[in-house]
């Protein structure tokens, strides 16, 4: 006998302040000067989000190029290996590597090993006056320390821009771990947005008043002042990178 292919059912869901895309609904999508490639758009303004977050596939043969313009540009590799060109550096770069564009700035990736996959965040540069942008940063996450979270050492927080002393930047993208049955201490609420892939482990994530059981290779998109908390399941640790607006003030005080 045959067997039935559910093909109806997914966990992804898109609500008003909040969505999990699990990823077994992608379809790609064409981004002038990437070729050679799969482009899924996993967050985008479309959505209602402020920033973009993309998951890209590359052939061995894939070439991503083009000027960064008014949105700057963060490259993060969850697998393979890659070589990426700017105006003033060329780099190979590998998994657990990330490459920093500002606006402005041409660039080019290509080199890639077959299957190569990279995750981005793109966001719209908010100028701020009397304080140049900032530079291109190409760095691992390995080389980044690890800092503990609210006093919590099972709770560790890499910060991969120096956002946190450097008002140039306005935006974050920080690499979060959760020991074992950690949790947050609260339920955030902000007015920071956010953009996250688990890159590892498992856990419950409440998004508003909804709760979502959430695991490798997951996807979440937070407006401002969703109310957001996560614990972390299972016998390794949870971890996931995450993207969030920083250092700016909203427009109308």
């Amino acid at each position: 006998m045959d067997k039935i292919k559910l093909t109806a059912l997914s966990r992804t869901t898109v609500e008003r302040n909040h969505a999990l895309v699990t990823g077994d609904g992608f379809v790609n999508s064409v981004v002038p000067g990437w070729t050679g490639c799969e482009v899924n758009v996993v967050i985008s303004k479309a959505m209602g989000a402020g920033f973009s977050q993309l998951i890209t596939t590359m052939t061995s043969n894939g070439v991503l190029e083009g000027e960064t313009g008014a949105s700057q540009l963060f490259f993060y590799v969850l697998e393979g290996a890659c070589t990426v060109i700017t105006s003033s550096q060329k780099n190979r770069v590998e998994k657990g590597s990330y490459v920093y564009i500002p606006v402005h700035e041409a660039y080019k990736v290509f080199n890639s090993e077959e299957g190569t996959t990279l995750l981005s965040f793109h966001k719209e540069y908010e100028v701020l006056k009397g304080v140049s942008k900032p530079g291109i940063i190409i760095n691992t996450q390995a080389s980044i320390e690890k800092t503990i979270y609210c006093g919590d050492p099972n709770l560790l927080m890499q910060n991969l821009l120096p956002d946190e002393n450097n008002l140039s930047f306005d935006m974050a993208v920080n690499i979060f771990t959760y020991n074992p049955g950690a949790n947050l201490p609260f339920v955030e609420t902000h007015i920071m947005e956010h953009g996250l892939l688990y890159l590892q482990g498992q856990g419950i994530y409440r998004l508003d008043d909804k709760w979502y059981p959430v695991k490798k290779g997951d996807c979440i998109w937070m407006a401002p002042y969703c109310p957001q908390w996560f614990g972390a399941l299972g016998v390794e640790p949870a971890v996931y990178i995450y993207y969030k607006n920083v250092n700016r003030l909203p427009e109308i005080m």
